[in-house]
């Protein structure tokens, strides 16, 4: 009987249970009125948040190759350290509405071509020093340059003119765009004391923590602000440890070292959530485990190549034997049902006959180089392995080469012509456009040069209609699923596993996994 009270208690906790049904519960099984009064005052008081105390977080995707500098951030890990110390103008809240950091309030103009964002009063910097519109501006300005490297910069595209006028910043676009303030939400961009133009790395900005420990690749640790503005923030400390190996960080969190973690393999969730101190967590979205080839490398220039590969993978088999329920089928574009202003198209399936076609149509011999890593997404040499399978009975071959973790992401992803990824997904359809498919965008990871996509991308910003913006999108969606680099099999299920020794979990329909990496900091040592 004693696991079923611990069980009862952590619904409780968990938000997952009334305070009817729990005592409800109890009393079936035996239990007085005051003690199960008692055992639900216990169970809502780590309801409460509490203040204090270390929460340790094992972190996969990260690399002794990552940076402090929020324009290079590419991984779970970067991302992470980033909220510890830094904020942008304005953040997405658990629902995918808009709330406020930086800026405080934010207007447009009536035909959405100027937005004024009010910088909040009385914000400092983790240095004391007093945030201003000028250091706004300066932040946009280096994610904006043309030398940048900024993973920010295909959505800075579409700005005429930046300035500032008192304590606001105002931003005036060469057409109209109603998402600009989901735009500005992206978490490369950071507000640093004058944009980080003096110190990119310096990790000095308006979030609740300041870096303590910093060995890149391997651990971080933070400590609270006093004098941070907001209502972020209950532990006094935290701890990221990066363990990129599954095995090792699902034991980490089953035997107390950790108390949450990233990225719980589908193969093995259910197992890991049968254990009495851990509860794993899904949340269903847009994010997607890909198949990324560069357009513009050969034998990836080849139209007839790409379209072979892409006829050649099972996407059903994948996410059966990849997801394991913990996810959905992709169609070669990077937009599904998540998006508001989604519209379907005909599924793309496991065809070997049509790859053989296109494939021998390319004129191509020999095989094909697939680089992985377990870094890319979890089962991603799985995954790989499924692919060359399934090519192989259209004639197609595809080698392996198993690339290390470390260092993924600096040399592999977006510098070699086709290997394993993943993206989280964006809040709006022009935020992931922009991001990743728009010519001029740093993060073109397959080297989508599309006129007409381009054209359509900048039309919808303008366009009033949404009906017409969404066929706008579809056409979109249509050039990169024809005519794209991109082998998208699957939308992932981001799978998170929380010991309850930490309370507060929120579920967020949007951003990314860990609550849109904010888990750390809206949760509280309970136990």
């Amino acid at each position: 009987m004693k696991d079923q009270l611990e069980y009862l208690k952590r619904q409780v906790q968990m938000n997952r249970m009334s305070r009817r049904a729990f005592l409800g519960r109890v009393s079936a099984l035996g239990v007085g009125a005051a003690m199960a009064n008692t055992m639900l005052a216990t169970s809502l008081r780590a309801q409460t948040p509490q203040k204090g105390g270390t929460i340790r977080v094992g972190i996969q995707g990260g690399a002794s190759s990552d940076s402090l500098d929020p324009a290079l951030a590419t991984n779970a890990t970067a991302t992470s350290v980033l909220r510890l110390w830094g904020e942008p103008l304005l953040e997405l809240d658990p629902q995918g509405g808009l709330e406020a950091k930086v800026a405080e309030s934010y207007e447009a103009s009536d035909d959405a071509k100027i937005w004024r964002f009010k910088i909040r009063d009385g914000i400092t910097f983790s240095n004391g020093k007093d945030v201003t519109a000028e250091d706004v501006l300066a932040t946009m300005e280096r994610h904006s340059g043309e030398d940048t490297k900024s993973g920010a910069l295909g959505i800075m595209r579409g700005i005429k003119s930046m300035s500032v006028e008192g304590n606001t910043f105002i931003v005036e676009l060469d057409q109209p765009n109603a998402d600009l303030p989901y735009l500005m939400t992206d978490y490369h961009l950071i507000i640093q004391p004058n944009g980080g133009k003096d110190d990119p790395t310096a990790a000095i900005g308006t979030g609740p923590y300041v870096l303590q420990t910093v060995d890149m690749g391997v651990r971080f640790v933070a400590t609270k602000r006093d004098d941070y503005w907001g209502d972020l923030g209950h532990a006094d400390t935290i701890e990221f440890t990066v363990i990129n190996d599954d095995t090792a960080r699902m034991a980490a969190l089953q035997s107390g070292q950790v108390d949450m973690v990233n990225r719980v393999p589908p193969r093995t969730a259910n197992l890991v959530g049968r254990a009495p101190n851990i509860d794993i967590r899904t949340t269903s979205g847009p994010g997607h485990y890909v198949f990324i080839m560069h357009c513009n490398t050969a034998p990836f220039d080849n139209y007839d190549l790409r379209m072979a590969l892409k006829y050649a993978i099972n996407r059903e088999e994948m996410v059966e034997k990849i997801l394991f329920g913990y996810g959905s089928v992709g169609n070669d574009t990077p937009i599904n049902s998540s998006y508001p202003l989604y519209t379907p198209l005909e599924q793309r399936s496991y065809d070997p006959d049509k790859a053989k076609h296109h494939y021998k149509k390319s004129g191509h011999e020999g095989s094909i180089l697939l680089r992985t890593s377990d870094n890319s997404f979890p089962g991603a040499p799985d995954a790989a392995a499924l692919f060359q399978q399934s090519a192989s009975a259209a004639g197609i071959n595809i080698d392996i080469k198993r690339e290390p973790n470390d260092g993924y992401w600096s040399e592999v992803w977006n510098a070699k012509p086709f290997c394993t990824s993943y993206w989280g997904g964006r809040p709006t359809q022009d935020a992931m456009f922009s991001t990743a498919y728009l010519s001029t965008a740093d993060w073109n990871d397959t080297r989508f040069f599309n006129d007409r996509f381009d054209e359509l991308l900048f039309k919808a910003r303008a366009e009033l209609d949404e009906q017409k913006r969404k066929e706008m999108y579809a056409e979109m969606s249509m050039l990169v699923h024809d005519k794209g680099g991109l082998i998208l099999p699957m939308f992932n299920d981001f799978v998170d596993g929380v010991s309850d020794r930490v309370a507060g979990w929120e579920d967020a329909k949007v951003g990314f996994e860990l609550n849109n990496f904010y888990a750390p900091m809206k949760m509280w040592v309970a136990a």
